[in-house]
């Protein structure tokens, strides 16, 4: 896999990973989305998703537990090959939950992998998160998908070992230049 370049991106809900992840995209970077993989499975299985996230926590949670920690990961994985077979040379991926992800990326990539925290002040984030068009939770829910996340999926772990982090206590061009600064620093 010479010459490949993986870039993951991490943080807790509202961090500003889907922001961080459009501008990647925007500039013609495929990515795999994490949550893709439950939506997809959900789908297959019959279950709907519920306004409140509801459904795909407890689906998200489930799945890991009935099929293994790394399931996610290996659909991740199987699509990012099936990316590099393709010819493709920087991907993106797109929402590492848990520290047996992270662990499964690099020693699936060893040597292409980068991995990108998206981090803010909690008062931010809280605030972001009870306004954003989609997906909005107030105070106690996202404090309560913040603690599952962190207990059931051991969410805390890729972020504490990423590579880079951004602080996106600011606006959106400044969270841009800080992404632009990592890309040309690790000639993605």
């Amino acid at each position: 896999m010479d010459n490949v370049k993986i870039l993951a991106i991490v943080g807790m809900s509202g961090s500003g990973k889907s922001v961080a992840v459009d501008y990647l995209t925007n500039k013609g970077y495929p990515k795999v989305y994490f949550g893709g993989m439950i939506y997809k499975e959900m789908e297959k299985r019959g279950i709907e998703r519920t306004e409140d996230g509801e459904s795909e926590k407890n689906f998200r949670e489930m799945i890991r537990e009935t099929e293994g920690k790394d399931w996610v990961v290996r659909q991740v994985i199987s699509e990012t090959k099936d990316l590099i077979n393709a010819g493709q040379k920087r991907i993106i991926l797109d929402g590492v939950y848990s520290w047996t992800e992270y662990k499964t990326l690099k020693h699936e990539f060893p040597g292409n992998l980068t991995f990108v925290a998206v981090v803010v002040d909690k008062k931010i984030r809280y605030k972001r998160v009870s306004v954003r068009p989609d997906r909005a939770f107030d105070a106690t829910a996202i404090r309560e998908r913040d603690q599952s996340e962190i207990e059931n999926l051991e969410k805390g772990g890729p972020i504490a070992a990423a590579d880079y982090y951004i602080l996106n206590n600011g606006s959106t061009e400044e969270m841009d230049d800080r992404l632009a600064e990592i890309l040309k620093e690790i000639d993605f």
